[in-house]
């Protein structure tokens, strides 16, 4: 069997602009997602910000998804989802916005 670590690699945010700001994302409380549920949202990762001790020095700790349509796209911090999956983690911690 073939582990996966998102469920499929996109390339751009297929839903709709949902206008979020930084200040109404931190209002959203995290809750545990899967790796292997996520489609991304960009097809590459700057590996100086994965290698970064303190990469979310002036972003939020969570990274942010949006729930569209029955899938889950990760919109912010790939980064931090490929360390999770590095560190063998399947979950991770996520804010997750639902667009009807």
């Amino acid at each position: 069997m073939l582990d996966v670590i998102f469920r499929r690699v996109g390339d751009g945010r297929p839903y709709p602009d949902h206008g979020y700001v930084q200040r109404q994302w931190a209002a959203i409380a995290p809750h545990q997602v899967r790796l292997d549920q996520l489609v991304t949202t960009k097809r590459t990762l700057d590996l100086e910000a994965l290698m970064e001790e303190d990469s979310t020095f002036y972003g939020d700790l969570f990274p942010h998804v949006v729930s569209w349509r029955g899938e889950l796209y990760l919109e912010d911090g790939l980064h931090r989802a490929l360390r999770a999956a590095l560190q063998q983690r399947q979950v991770m911690h996520a804010r997750v916005l639902e667009l009807k």
